[in-house]
């Protein structure tokens, strides 16, 4: 089994006796659909956070991210019958025949899209794909804006890469897992949630070129700082936001069809300044604030990743305030124009300025509209601002997180 020494390091000591548990369940769940026999080998791929950079890939800015210590794991056993088998404690998966790598109609929005989705991307990359039979369980938060898909993705890129002997980069298992997504599962996604999880550890991506984006990682030890990192379900429905969702990119791109461009990335915040009245009367105020939010955001992440990488926590911990600000004024996705009844999102950041009183910060978390915050907290400070969450949003709705040094990885050792 797993030494503690590599447990330690993939979640902490403090978790690591409990994951060491998690894993023992895991295995007795293999064994019990597949049996002993065979070389059984586990895999794991991190859940991610967006600390920098909110609504900014899809216009190919820049963004910080992080992977953490929630992840799927899987015990996994090489077949020869060319069928992927994936045995779910979360949600039933049918079998995959990998034979056929073809986009299906019917498998978009689903777990089998992903999969026959990555099998294709992979062979397409060189890849010799293989079958298997593996057992997968998850403690990433679905709907927390900490990326439950992209840890799938990138935990079947990881098996099939490593069962096959393919020396394929995190990197690459990234843009493999967005085609996936993307083109099987029917979700036009960036590419930061996979970069992310694929990686590990804090990760500035400069999205400039898109075919190759720039990633640098940074070594950074946020509780040797005094302070922890939580994730706060408002307990809002992400049901119907997809018009919401898409209007973020759609009004940014308008302002830079405005200058004939594609993207925000292509034109300067000058520009649309020196031209601010024309672009308003073609774009309406909304897209120019949201275009704006780019660029201060844009520089901001950057800021934030130096600051970082100095260990200047009280400047970084300033810019997330900035971001957080930014976002509710600017961006605007703190909730629903649709559904301006539930405002879940500002209910939390509220209730954690109220708590923190100008130490740690807090933001909107991931895409926004409802979900998630994210909150930097002084560790004095954790308990009384559990405990004022809670009682917005009911037990449990705290989620103490660590920045996972280690990406999609073969659990060994």
């Amino acid at each position: 089994m797993i030494s503690e020494k590599v447990l330690a390091r993939l979640y902490g000591e403090e978790k690591a006796p409990s994951q060491r548990l998690r894993y023992e369940k895991a295995e007795k769940g293999f064994i019990s659909h597949f049996g002993s026999d065979g070389d059984i080998r586990i895999f794991s791929a991190p859940g991610r956070t967006e600390i920098g950079g909110n609504h900014t890939d899809h216009n190919h800015g820049c963004v910080l991210a992080a992977a953490v210590d929630l992840d799927a794991i899987a015990f996994v056993r090489k077949t020869d019958n060319g069928i992927i088998t994936v045995i779910s404690d979360g949600f039933e998966i049918s079998p995959v025949d990998i034979s056929d790598t073809a986009k299906k109609k019917e498998e978009e929005n689903t777990s089998e899209g992903l999969i026959r989705g990555m099998a294709a991307g992979l062979s397409s990359a060189g890849c010799d794909i293989c079958g298997f039979d593996a057992y997968v369980t998850s403690d990433v938060i679905p709907g927390s804006g900490l990326s439950s898909s992209a840890a799938f993705e990138v935990l079947i890129g990881r098996i099939i890469s490593g069962l096959c002997g393919s020396d394929i980069s995190a990197v690459e298992i990234a843009k493999i897992s967005q085609y996936s997504e993307n083109e099987y599962f029917g979700k036009p996604s960036g590419l930061m949630d996979q970069t992310a999880s694929s990686v590990g550890g804090f990760i500035t991506i400069d999205f400039a070129d898109t075919a190759s984006p720039v990633i640098d990682s940074i070594d950074c030890d946020l509780s040797a700082h005094g302070f922890e990192l939580f994730i706060v379900d408002t307990k809002g429905s992400h049901k119907d936001l997809t018009p919401d969702y898409a209007s973020i990119p759609a009004e940014m791109k308008s302002v830079a069809a405005f200058f004939g461009k594609t993207v925000l990335r292509e034109i300067t915040k000058e520009q649309l300044l020196d031209n601010i009245s024309a672009v308003r009367e073609k774009c309406g105020d909304r897209a120019v604030l949201r275009a704006l939010h780019f660029f201060d955001e844009n520089e901001r992440a950057v800021c934030e990743a130096e600051h970082l990488r100095k260990n200047d926590i009280a400047a970084f911990l300033d810019d997330v305030k900035a971001s957080g600000n930014s976002s509710y004024k600017y961006l605007q996705n703190i909730c629903s124009p649709a559904d301006p009844s539930s405002q879940g999102v500002a209910l939390g950041l509220y209730t954690a300025e109220s708590v923190l009183c100008g130490k740690g910060a807090c933001r909107v978390h991931g895409g926004g509209f409802a979900g998630t915050i994210q909150a930097f907290v002084p560790r004095e400070l954790t308990e009384k601002f559990i405990s004022a969450e809670e009682k917005v949003f009911g037990a449990g709705c705290c989620h103490r997180l660590r920045i996972r040094p280690v990406g999609g990885t073969e659990v060994t050792g």
